[in-house]
């Protein structure tokens, strides 16, 4: 179940959100777990009989990690006009190292490159709970104003 911290910082919802707590934050970084219990639905359907987590959604876990430290980060721009929206504007060097199984902790953890103006660079890890590395990636965001609802 996820801390209202997150459900505070972000708009996602399950099934649909792949952090379930935060587990660390400094100005630089913050670091967030996720439990894969096996009852997640796409494991019916990805590698049925051995099921493994999609690349794509780990990826997704790193990006919501990064939304919710850059709540924090980005606080004063982001009351200062509540239409901004942090948006992935670029994702570079991907690595997956290992496949993640029903049962494995994920420990994600984002840490701050550079900020621009309105862009943020970051570099996004995933390890489990052993210890071994899952994936990496560099991205960056920008905020932008969303679109009415």
């Amino acid at each position: 179940m996820a801390t209202d911290e997150i459900l505070q910082a972000i708009p996602h919802r399950p099934p649909f959100l792949f952090i379930d707590e935060v587990i660390e934050r400094s100005e630089e970084s913050l670091t967030a777990k996720r439990h894969v219990s096996g009852s997640e639905d796409f494991f019916e359907g990805h590698y049925p009989g051995n099921p493994i987590m999609p690349g794509v959604l780990i990826s997704e876990a790193v990006f919501q990690a990064g939304a919710v430290f850059l709540t924090n980060l980005l606080a004063e721009e982001l009351e200062g006009d509540p239409e901004l929206v942090p948006v992935l504007t670029k994702i570079t060097d991907a690595r997956f190292r290992s496949v993640v199984k029903p049962g494995d902790d994920l420990y994600i953890t984002v840490t701050l490159k550079e900020k621009m103006g309105r862009f943020i660079f970051m570099n996004g890890a995933v390890k489990n709970g052993k210890g071994k590395r899952v994936m990496s990636v560099t991205f960056s965001v920008a905020l932008a104003k969303g679109e009415a609802s």
